[in-house]
């Protein structure tokens, strides 16, 4: 799943500087949203499932602060792929 939101990220930006170049582009404009709602609907649910993909400004935290409280994603066991 971190994969595919590494590979979505990377379309994301590379749609955004083209788009800078190219801002009348009607495809790429709507490729760039297609992409930009999957990697928000990704985001929420690597999110629900892991945790924050950000350590800041992405979030709140309850009282006390609990960033540190882990399990942290190397500490998770996660099973084996079959």
């Amino acid at each position: 799943m971190l994969k595919c939101i590494q590979e979505l990220e990377f379309c994301a930006v590379d749609l955004n500087l083209f788009l800078d170049t190219h801002p009348g582009d009607h495809a790429a404009l709507k490729k760039y949203n297609q992409v930009a709602e999957e990697l928000m609907t990704l985001h929420k649910t690597y999110e629900q499932k892991y945790g924050p993909l950000c350590n800041f400004g992405m979030g709140t935290s309850e009282y006390p602060w609990r960033w540190v409280q882990g399990p942290w994603p190397w500490e998770i066991d996660y099973p084996a792929k079959g």
